[in-house]
């Protein structure tokens, strides 16, 4: 299907600004992708932000409705003109025309303001993360503005373009003109109350003194990567040779930057010219050590999938005790229930329990030869009921990071300093991050809930119970989707309402540029080039040689 090709000449100037001049309003989104991660920012959108949830793109048909009637129309309602669309590119070209409509309205050629549909000031993309950068690319001659999920794309030459396609050009003097949208990622760790504070704690209060060194660990859950990493969309790494590490753990990588590498305050610091530290060097090692035939339980002999296979009860990781047992016996039907049979909800108030269990069963009996598929066919959904141990994927199930920092010599004259993540996967705790930071007057040590800090003068350490956001947010990142949804919105709201330029939106809400988002993931693409090709990356070098490589594509 080809999306309408918009330029900014296309495209009515009166609509290119977000700015109301007949007083503050509401700012308005679209919510492309209905799955978990759309509905964790339209719920926080709705709860928690000045901004409304107007529209949604989403091909799934009860999962479109049902989020329409969660944030959008109500139980009761339906959806009016612009508030529900079965694919991004329908939403694309209705806007368009949408616009043409209002262009002629203004020129008095068209029909009454009044009749012309409502749009949206902004995006938030939630789709497959292979899907990122085209839905970018397409949408940004409409200059809205844009939350996209992590990660930004699944190479960094995509990464590239994606910078290429936002950022502004440049002026006659051939400097880079400041943007015009505000634009947000999903790295939600930093925005978490948790780690805020802890932030706070290491850059302003400086209570440790100097960072010497920090260890962080992602306990990923051991159910939780047979369910995303083995049987379902991220088991297979992308073309581009990377894995795990991007798809989910980029935010960790980027956690650690925002602490090691970032100023205290980026609005502050952009004014007095402040750079960021890049380590000097980065390295990684990691492999696929349990999920693969050589751990399989030899009682499990030549099954495939968990519901025939004689081993089945006695294997921690076979999809009924996991999908069914821990979770739909128990009147458990969101996630990961809901990502295996997104009907689960519509099936069981519809059917009933038994048709519920059944249909889940359903798609867990559903499997692959691999004698007879073609491989590209196999790669092209999820198998949620297939045994761990012969499914097809390969991205690591363990792995480490180490970045290295030199002292740097202009002024605020940082020090050399190290950082250590480990990505693991057979662990109790799910997605639960802890860690330890090392400084010249302590030493902090954090998880999910509490910091506590060692004070070498004093021999006493401190700890801080950092209060758990409300039920409803502790599953979504310790309210870390709450705090970047939230924060997104702000700026979004500063740049319509109260008259603030997108730099200084950018700078004091959402705390990250374009730029330094798409270096955040290039520090993960070079930690993958590392691990394969076990060695040592220096990465100014690097970084520069990535940067004329693809000066050198464009230009070609």
């Amino acid at each position: 299907m080809k999306e309408p090709q918009l330029s900014p000449a296309d495209i009515p100037v009166s609509t290119l600004s977000s700015s109301n001049s007949t007083g503050r309003r509401a700012p308005r989104f679209l919510v492309i992708g209905a799955g978990s991660r759309g509905n964790a920012y339209a719920r926080a959108v709705a709860t928690t932000t000045p901004g409304v949830v107007h529209a949604v793109a989403e091909p799934h048909d009860f999962k479109r409705r049902e989020f329409g009637r969660k944030y959008i129309w109500g139980t009761e309602g339906s959806p009016r003109e612009g508030q529900e669309f079965a694919d991004w590119r329908d939403w694309l070209r209705w806007e368009f025309e949408r616009r043409k409509k209002t262009n002629g309205d203004n020129d008095g050629s068209g029909t009454s303001q009044a009749t012309t549909p409502t749009g949206v000031d902004g995006v938030f993309i939630c789709t497959l993360d292979d899907t990122h950068v085209g839905i970018i690319q397409a949408i940004a001659p409409l200059q809205l503005h844009i939350l996209c999920e992590k990660p930004l794309a699944l190479s960094l030459a995509d990464c590239l373009a994606v910078y290429r396609t936002l950022q502004p050009p440049q002026g006659t003097d051939e400097r880079p003109r400041p943007p015009t949208t505000i634009f947000s990622i999903g790295h939600v760790l930093r925005y978490s109350p948790h780690n805020i504070l802890l932030r706070k704690l290491l850059l302003s209060d400086r209570i440790i003194g100097d960072i010497v060194a920090l260890e962080h660990t992602e306990p990923v859950g051991w159910w939780h990567f047979s369910h995303s990493y083995v049987r379902g969309n991220w088991r297979r790494e992308t073309p581009a040779g990377d894995g795990s590490l991007l798809t989910k753990s980029c935010h960790d990588i980027d956690f650690i930057l925002w602490l090691l590498c970032s100023p205290a305050s980026l609005e502050g610091a952009r004014a007095a010219g402040y750079q960021s530290h890049f380590p000097r060097s980065i390295s990684s090692a990691g492999s696929l050590t349990q999920f693969r035939r050589a751990r399989k339980p030899v009682a499990a002999g030549d099954a495939t999938n968990c519901v025939s296979c004689p081993a089945e009860r006695e294997c921690s990781y076979s999809a009924v005790r996991i999908y069914q047992d821990r979770h739909l016996a128990k009147g458990h039907r969101t996630w990961p229930v809901d990502i295996v049979c997104p009907d689960i909800e519509d099936v069981y108030q519809v059917q009933g329990a038994a048709a519920a269990e059944e249909h889940l069963l359903s798609r867990l009996r559903e499997d692959y030869d691999v004698r007879a598929e073609a491989d590209a066919d196999v790669a092209a959904r999820p198998w949620y009921g297939r045994c761990v141990y012969e499914a097809d994927n390969n991205v690591c199930d363990d792995q480490v990071v180490m970045l290295a920092w030199d002292d740097e010599e202009a002024a605020p004259k940082r020090l050399a300093k190290t950082a250590t993540f480990h990505m693991i996967a057979p662990t109790e705790k799910q997605c639960e991050r802890r860690g330890r930071v090392y400084g010249t007057t302590g030493e902090i040590e954090y998880d999910s809930s509490r910091i506590s800090i060692y004070n070498f003068a004093s021999a006493e350490t401190t700890t801080i119970d950092v209060p758990r956001p409300p039920p409803e947010r502790a599953e979504s990142h310790g309210g870390g989707d709450y705090g970047l949804a939230g924060q997104y919105v702000k700026a979004v709201d500063a740049v319509m309402n109260s008259g603030l330029d997108v730099e200084t939106a950018q700078a004091r809400f959402i705390g990250c540029t374009l730029e330094e988002a798409v270096q955040s993931h290039a520090v993960v693409f070079a930690a993958e080039e590392a691990r394969r090709e076990e060695r040592v990356l220096k990465w100014k070098e690097w970084w520069q040689e990535k940067l004329r490589s693809s000066a050198a594509a464009c230009t070609g």
